[in-house]
């Protein structure tokens, strides 16, 4: 992260009716349309009982500030130190939430043995400690920034000890994380992308545009969304976020803060990212401006006095006025598994599948699988199957004019098939007959409105569960 002046947008894809109540918290807001709200947080803030209040309540996304960075997780060669990175994680998930990485390559807070290290020794050891990283957290992290901010802001490639080992350090890099953690999204992240004339941007979009069509795995980019000065919010920003997701990744904003925290900014950037079904989430820089590497330019949404901002109402109505549909599957780069993103605040409850599905298998076709019984209907959609499982969505729907005060879902899974991640519900049991209920923010459903979970299944079929059925209390 650093300091960023405005910078440099297109793409639609399949998406399914979500209907729902406005959301009156950040999260609640986002989940309405499948997408997430977070914050950064470091170490410091896990004894910081007013942060932590507004975290729980307002997001479910978590991006370490410097705790999984490679100076952190790899103080000398070979040896890691995954305590601090592991603290925050087990905050996250103790709170329902998922967690973004960052970051795994960079020009800037290296381990000081990289700067010994030249040519294919830090190739090598770049390598080595992606692997590292990665099998720590292998199956339990969302997203990673695998390398970040690696561009000039004339598009050309950043002068820095790894850009030296060669121009394919960055495709290096993708690989080896791909290989490392197959479930994981793969993130290029930088700062001065938003602008879609700006140099920098097109030198992005160019480098995407040709991991793309050479099968480079890579599947999201994210924007850091510095806004500096009055009026840094580009008006092509939304063509910049559709344009990078026309080239089949999916687009996030990273680290969000705005300059007096403008009202009319934060709701043009969240509008933006609304209106793109493949821009999947947004990420403040910290949560009040007492947190803020730029606290003296009031740029978040929370004052200091944890008080809320008009730019918090703004945001706020933006993603509750986006259209309450979830955004839909990428498609897979070859080789790699599917990164359909799961409307989620949950975290995985256990490993996701690391097997590679086939890399031409479309989607399955298969019927809905409908249960009813009692207030309310479970409705089955396969999302995606490859040969050693699927994503699975159930929709969740009130039969009645009253609202339900919570539900739970019973299924049976086929022989040989282990429920391995759930997201919008808590489970009980893994295999054969089990069931899942509310998670703590939306078991309220609205008259005749509708809720969803998802989760993923391992096992030696795709087979569809069986015997769905709804109750309520």
């Amino acid at each position: 992260m650093v300091i960023a002046v405005s910078s440099v947008a297109m793409a639609t894809f399949a998406h399914a009716d979500l209907p729902g109540p406005a959301g009156t918290t950040l999260k609640a807001a986002a989940e309405r349309s499948g997408r997430y709200f977070g914050f950064a947080m470091g170490a410091d803030r896990l004894n910081d009982s007013g942060f932590q209040t507004i975290a729980r309540r307002e997001f479910d996304m978590l991006t370490a500030v410097n705790e999984m960075k490679p100076d952190a997780t790899e103080p000398s060669q070979g040896r890691f130190d995954f305590s601090r990175g592991d603290a925050l994680y087990n905050w996250a998930v103790q709170n329902g939430m998922r967690v973004r990485g960052h970051t795994l390559a960079w020009h800037a807070q290296q381990p000081s043995f990289w700067r010994n290290l030249s040519g294919s020794a830090l190739r090598s050891a770049m390598i080595s400690h992606i692997n590292g990283v990665l099998a720590h957290y292998k199956g339990k992290i969302f997203q990673w920034d695998v390398v970040n901010e690696a561009f000039e802001e004339n598009g050309s490639r950043r002068s820095s000890n790894l850009q030296a080992t060669g121009n394919d350090w960055i495709e290096a890099a993708f690989r080896a994380a791909r290989t490392a953690d197959p479930a994981a999204q793969l993130c290029y992240n930088d700062y001065n992308i938003e602008n879609w004339t700006y140099g920098k941007t097109q030198g992005v979009y160019r480098m995407i545009q040709d991991f793309k069509s050479r099968g480079v795995p890579i599947d999201c980019v994210g924007l850091q969304t510095h806004f500096t000065g009055g009026s840094s919010l580009p008006g092509n920003f939304q063509q910049t976020l559709s344009s990078f997701a026309a080239l089949g990744v999916d687009v996030v904003l990273t680290e969000v803060d705005v300059t007096n925290a403008s009202s009319s900014q934060y709701q043009g950037l969240t509008q933006a990212c609304m209106n793109v079904p493949r821009c999947l989430g947004i990420t403040t820089w910290g949560v009040r401006d007492s947190d803020s590497w730029r606290s003296n330019e009031s740029p978040l949404l929370f004052d200091s006095g944890s008080n809320k901002k008009a730019a918090y109402t703004s945001v706020l109505n933006a993603l509750n006025a986006a259209s309450t549909t979830v955004p839909g599957t990428t498609t897979p780069t070859s080789g790699t598994p599917p990164t359909s993103v799961p409307p989620s605040s949950r975290p995985p409850t256990s490993t996701p599948p690391t097997s590679t599905p086939p890399t031409s298998r479309p989607p399955t076709s298969a019927p809905p699988v409908t249960g009813q019984w009692s207030a309310c209907t479970a409705t089955f959609r396969m999302v995606n199957s490859w040969g050693g499982g699927y994503q699975g969505e159930v929709i969740v729907t009130n039969n009645g004019s009253a609202a339900l005060s919570g539900w739970t879902v019973r299924l049976t899974l086929a022989s040989g098939q282990t429920l391995a991640q759930v997201w919008n519900g808590v489970n009980t049991g893994t295999s054969g007959a089990i069931s899942v209920r509310n998670a703590s923010y939306n078991g309220t459903v609205g008259g005749n409105a509708a809720t969803n979970f998802g989760f993923l299944v391992n096992g030696s079929t795709n087979a569809a569960p069986g015997n769905i059925s709804c109750t309520s209390p």
